[in-house]
């Protein structure tokens, strides 16, 4: 056993024995399915906190010929499959953080020689009869093990990008590549090559060094869907346990939501945040736990760019709505950007997004992560109007509770001339710019835009969630150089209240009319459903 060759269990016994575990074993009998064979090379990004180091310390529990650790997987699903046994502590495994690595050296070369020398103790003192050809080639080296014991090895590397997040040198970048290919590709001391960070792998033209590798990223997980992060199946299970109400638990954490189609068979997942979930469940409290991992300043350094209508999309975003992006553009690199889907691209991997992989678009994906946005972009000068309706939005909402139609009229117009992402004469822009100004109103309701009802669309529905049911149900109806009492008249001709079929109480009805003098009108009524 040593601190980089068949490391300890410790790790993942100490996940073990948390006050919650959630059994992601299921990624080991896929791991044994990829063991020699082409798809054993393995690369997992997702963005911070989602699952990564704890996966890593499980399969090298699971593979370490230095231990024996069958027990702490007997009661685990991938004891009831037909693999466990058969690979089970059979391989030697050498498991690497690249971040602890990179942080003590000050450029690539001095970090991969550390890398080397380090590893290269534990090889020596376990096999103290060998004679390494050349101890400065890890590789080399490796080979000459395999060679003489007929032991394979299984290489994990966690943190794998950090040189890619923090170098930005390219010739420090295509040196660290080189590294790893001369490392992992074509040796037969290789059973399985499995990495883990944040970005999808960077290619350089003829350095397309690691394309050996299958990737499962936050814009295609494939078949480890369900491997990193909470599913919904297991949060629900954990909000029984902890007597948390699921409906909060969704409306704070969900969101990021991916597809796996085993052997054919199509497979949806909602994914959560673990550290939210579990942060949430010991404080039996809603708040934002998984971004704390992060300063705001990393966010709020992308969204200010402004590159191609990139600001229009997050204001979209903000008010409810999904953006289609082409994710095929983003060159995996965290420093140069020339293009909108390039910028939101990397907030999806980094987790601030979630994208749809059959629509092709992302979204704000929940609160936790809205309050994020929310937060940046009040330390963000060229965003100073929309914090400015974002702050002034309680107020708004009181004022339409209070039915002050003046109030509310002055307030919409307002943000609507100040926040508008589209034309200016079209109702999709005054939806989206009333989303806004109400934002507060997301505490109290679920906003709902074109919800179908009685004979067309309601344009936005405010439904009081479970524990405000006495709040009034919001009805709003939009019109451009109309009026607001056709506004009104059209939400009752259509019978617009019948969306709001499984509420009982009061509901207020509200129809905001402007002209092209950016004018603004607004009409409240009062009705009991």
């Amino acid at each position: 056993m040593g601190a980089y060759l068949n490391p300890s269990s410790l790790n993942f016994r100490r996940s073990i024995n948390s006050k919650i575990y959630v059994d992601k074993s299921q990624l080991i009998s896929f791991t044994n399915s990829c063991l020699n064979t082409q798809q054993g090379y393995i690369c997992v990004s997702r963005p911070r906190r989602f699952g990564k180091t704890m996966a890593m310390d499980m399969l090298s529990a699971y593979y370490t010929a230095g231990e024996d650790t069958g027990a702490l997987f007997h009661t685990m699903k991938i004891s009831k499959d037909q693999s466990f046994q058969t690979h089970l502590n059979q391989y030697n495994v050498i498991k690497v953080d690249m971040q602890s690595f990179m942080t003590k050296e000050k450029n690539v070369e001095a970090m991969l020689d550390r890398l080397t020398r380090f590893v290269m103790i534990d090889l020596k003192r376990q096999y103290s009869e060998i004679v390494f050809r050349d101890e400065e080639d890890l590789s080399e080296s490796l080979s000459d093990v395999f060679q003489e014991t007929g032991k394979q090895f299984i290489l994990l590397i966690d943190e794998w990008d950090c040189v890619m997040r923090r170098y930005h040198s390219l010739a420090e970048q295509i040196l660290y590549l080189d590294f790893l290919r001369n490392l992992m590709k074509d040796q037969p001391y290789v059973a399985l090559a499995f990495m883990t960070g944040i970005l999808p792998i960077k290619k350089y033209g003829e350095h397309s060094t690691l394309n050996m590798f299958f990737e499962y990223s936050m814009t295609d997980s494939a078949e480890l869907s369900d491997c990193f992060g909470f599913t919904e199946e297991e949060v629900v299970d954990l909000c029984k346990q902890y007597s948390m109400d699921i409906s909060g638990v969704k409306e704070w954490y969900d969101g990021y939501h991916m597809i796996s189609n085993p052997e054919g068979e199509r497979k949806e997942y909602s994914i959560y945040s673990p550290k939210s979930i579990v942060e949430s469940m010991l404080r039996k409290n809603y708040g934002t736990y998984w971004n704390q991992t992060e300063s705001y300043e990393a966010l709020k350094d992308y969204i200010q760019l402004n590159i191609d209508g990139l600001k229009d999309a997050i204001i979209e975003m903000l008010s409810g709505n999904t953006v289609e992006i082409d994710t095929g553009v983003f060159k995996n690199d965290m420093s140069e950007f020339h293009s909108r889907d390039e910028v939101l691209t990397l907030l999806v991997h980094l987790g601030y997004l979630a994208y749809d992989q059959e629509k092709r678009c992302v979204s704000v994906p929940n609160k936790e992560v809205a309050e994020e946005f929310i937060r940046s972009i009040q330390k963000i000068d060229s965003w100073s109007e929309v914090a400015e309706s974002v702050r002034t939005s309680r107020k708004l909402l009181q004022a339409l509770w209070n039915m002050d139609s003046d109030t509310v009229a002055f307030g919409v117009e307002k943000a609507h001339q100040e926040c508008s992402v589209l034309k200016y004469n079209d109702e999709n822009s005054l939806s989206c710019t009333i989303t806004l100004a109400f934002y507060f109103a997301r505490e109290y309701y679920t906003v709902i835009r074109e919800l179908p009802s009685g004979k067309g669309y309601a344009d936005i529905c405010f439904i009081p969630r479970p524990h405000h049911m006495d709040k009034p149900a919001v009805v709003v109806e939009l019109k451009y150089h109309k009026s607001v009492t056709a506004a009104i008249a059209q939400i009752k001709k259509q019978n617009y209240p019948e969306a709001l079929k499984d509420y009982y109480g009061n509901l207020l009805l509200c129809g905001i009319n402007y002209d092209e003098k950016k004018h603004h009108e607004c009409i409240i009524e009062k009705m009991k459903k």
